[in-house]
């Protein structure tokens, strides 16, 4: 589902130039949940953004769905990134001024899907997350909780390839962590829906199948596991 190869970033300013990411190289399988660990500095919102074409790497290849996104223009990214690519923030950026149901179905009226096979499918993916009655509330009246949930089915009403996480439970208390993390491996387990979740949290990131860890912009094997990278049911 998403290969990175011979990944490389620095960030030029001036004559000075400061590399970010040093030849990072790893595969995720269709259907993973996966944890992309690091503290502050260790350059994985870098790997993010350039994973999900809002950067172009100074050198390497990112591959989603055997598609090679760095080859593609700005307008194709674009198009690319409604059709395969989901996010999920860890500040929720749901809108005011619509309700829940209407910030799930955002991303379909942008595809002109029609209006009532939008508010078809922002009432299932609602239910699947546990908050159906809070259809018509705005997001105001909804705890940080309710409104991860809110992001979470917006995230998947187009049916993603792969859906990236960026703190999902960064402002939330443990109780409420751990609900958000339990629907996250619900719906992978049950809608085979790929989910890459970049934290900084270890206790996160032993929840998912697989952990890419960074350190100062390098992948590196996970000290935890003997010097071995966790994969499967190791991360568990």
């Amino acid at each position: 589902m998403l290969r990175v190869e011979g990944l490389s970033h620095s960030f030029t300013n001036g004559t000075e130039t400061t590399p970010v990411l040093r030849s990072i190289n790893f595969n995720i399988k269709q259907g993973e949940i996966v944890a992309l660990l690091g503290s502050s500095g260790s350059g994985k919102s870098t790997l993010l953004n350039l994973m999900a074409g809002l950067m172009k790497p100074t050198e390497g290849a990112i591959y989603i769905a055997d598609t090679n996104i760095v080859k593609m223009s700005e307008n194709q990214l674009s198009e690319f990134r409604r059709k395969h690519i989901g996010f999920i923030f860890q500040a929720y950026e749901l809108i005011d001024n619509l309700t829940v149901r209407e910030n799930v179905e955002l991303p379909l009226v942008f595809q002109s899907v029609h209006p009532k096979i939008r508010k078809q499918k922002a009432m299932e993916l609602l239910t699947q997350v546990g908050i159906p009655d809070k259809a018509e509330l705005f997001p105001s009246q909804l705890s940080g909780g309710q409104q991860q949930r809110v992001s979470i089915a917006r995230s998947l009403i187009t049916e993603p390839s792969v859906i990236f996480a960026d703190e999902p439970t960064g402002n939330l208390d443990t109780k409420t962590e751990e609900e958000i993390l339990a629907i996250l491996k619900r719906l992978n387990a049950t809608m085979s829906t790929t989910f890459v979740i970049v934290t900084h949290e270890r206790e996160v990131a032993e929840q998912t199948q697989h952990i890419i860890t960074l350190r100062d912009g390098y992948l590196v094997t996970d000290p935890a596991a003997g010097g071995r990278q966790l994969i499967g049911e190791e991360a568990r």
